[in-house]
């Protein structure tokens, strides 16, 4: 299963979408190695077809990344339907996160913490 980039098709409206914000600058925080395309792709492993990984390049689609008024660049954000389930700063990069994703599909929409 790959990482769908910001100019692949996009999955079904219904399917649940972890949208990767990535900064112009992704080297400036030192953490950049953490968003490789390996490192997504080892993520979207780890999520199934559940949730599909879409990376979004400040850089290509700036309007895009501004939209989601993330306090901080990398962060993540999962939708379903159009609807914010969960954001963090960052990349979920353990199991324990992953889980926390599968089971925010369950937890009634609109629901965040």
């Amino acid at each position: 299963m790959s990482v769908l980039s910001s100019t692949s098709l996009l999955p079904a409206a219904d399917a649940a979408v972890l949208l990767v914000l990535l900064p112009v600058a992704s080297h400036a925080d030192g953490g950049a190695p953490r968003f490789t395309p390996a490192a997504l792709e080892q993520l979207q492993r780890r999520l199934g077809p559940s949730i599909r990984v879409l990376r979004i390049d400040e850089a290509s689609h700036p309007t895009v990344v501004r939209s989601f008024h993330a306090q901080q660049l990398p962060a993540c954000v999962l939708v379903r339907q159009g609807v914010e389930l969960w954001r963090q700063p960052g990349l979920p990069d353990d199991d324990g996160a992953a889980a926390e994703l599968l089971g925010k599909l369950a937890a009634p929409a609109g629901v965040s913490d």
